[in-house]
């Protein structure tokens, strides 16, 4: 793989890692209703879309909002495991392999 094909993946693993700073922020919000924390997520929202549009660049809309969700969802996982002690099921884990298999064919393709 050259550099350029590299360049969507970069841009949609920082995209997905941002909005799980988004989603933690979002959970913060909700428990404290702290107008600060809302203006924080909102930016923070925006940033990751960026990056998500950027890489519409390179990669086809439908593939690129996959694996941005999906790398989104990888990185909650570990957060949530890590951060907030939440346990996942093993259904939860067969659906997050599926999705990373999901984005295994959306790169072969």
């Amino acid at each position: 793989m050259t550099m350029k094909q590299h360049i969507p993946i970069i841009l949609l693993i920082i995209g997905g890692c941002i909005l799980t700073v988004w989603d933690i922020f979002m959970k913060k919000w909700v428990i404290t209703n702290e107008k600060i924390i809302f203006a924080i997520w909102l930016a923070i929202y925006l940033v990751a879309m960026v990056f998500l549009s950027l890489s519409y660049r390179y990669k086809n809309i439908a593939v690129a909002s996959t694996m941005l969700v999906i790398f989104n969802i990888i990185t909650l996982a570990i957060v949530s495991w890590l951060y907030f002690k939440e346990a996942l099921t093993p259904m939860q884990l067969i659906g997050i392999g599926l999705g990373i298999a999901s984005v295994i064919f959306l790169e072969l393709a």
